[in-house]
């Protein structure tokens, strides 16, 4: 498993940092939150992965950013469960967690949102499909709030784009799974 390089993630996008820490309404880095995550590389036939765009919802005018499928590990779940729980939520995909294998990277990333500064340790687990249509009616209310779209992306797509997209080493993981 490749480790990651504990950079921030999603984001402080407006860069609002100050004396080396960031901060959002009055959050700030030293008061973070820990958190365990779990991420998804949902990827088609064609090696795109699925990233959803979201932003924060306590501040909506903030640039949006792109990010893979999953979230936060609830008390009781191993983080394969996680994955398959925040999978079929946000994309109506159902994977057994036992059928997702190891995970292929992890990372610890900092983000303010809603209003809180949150430090998470996650993994990501890769999942193939040869297309799939996403369905997003099981999203809960914070999903709902802070996701405004999706779409499928090459490693190229990426690495074009001008727009912000988490992980930061998204393109080259992609080339190391596919």
């Amino acid at each position: 498993m490749r480790t990651g390089t504990g950079r921030p993630g999603p984001p402080d996008p407006d860069g609002a940092e100050r004396n080396g820490v960031a901060g959002v309404g009055g959050v700030t880095r030293s008061d973070a939150i820990p958190r365990r995550g779990t991420r998804v590389l949902l990827l088609d036939a064609a090696g795109r992965v699925l990233l959803f765009r979201g932003f924060d919802p306590a501040d909506p005018e903030r640039r949006r950013y792109w990010f893979t499928a999953g979230g936060g590990v609830d008390p009781g779940e191993t983080p394969r469960q996680a994955a398959s729980r925040e999978l079929y939520e946000e994309t109506g995909l159902l994977v057994p967690p036992d059928d997702l294998g190891e995970p292929v990277f992890d990372e610890v990333c900092e983000f303010p949102f809603g209003g809180h500064w949150y430090r998470q340790e996650q993994e990501f687990f890769v999942v193939r499909v040869p297309s799939w249509e996403v369905a997003t009616t099981q999203m809960n209310e914070v999903e709902q709030a802070s996701i405004d779209g999706h779409r499928w992306w090459t490693a190229a797509e990426l690495e074009a784009t001008t727009e912000k997209y988490y992980p930061d080493g998204l393109p080259r993981l992609l080339r190391e799974v596919c």
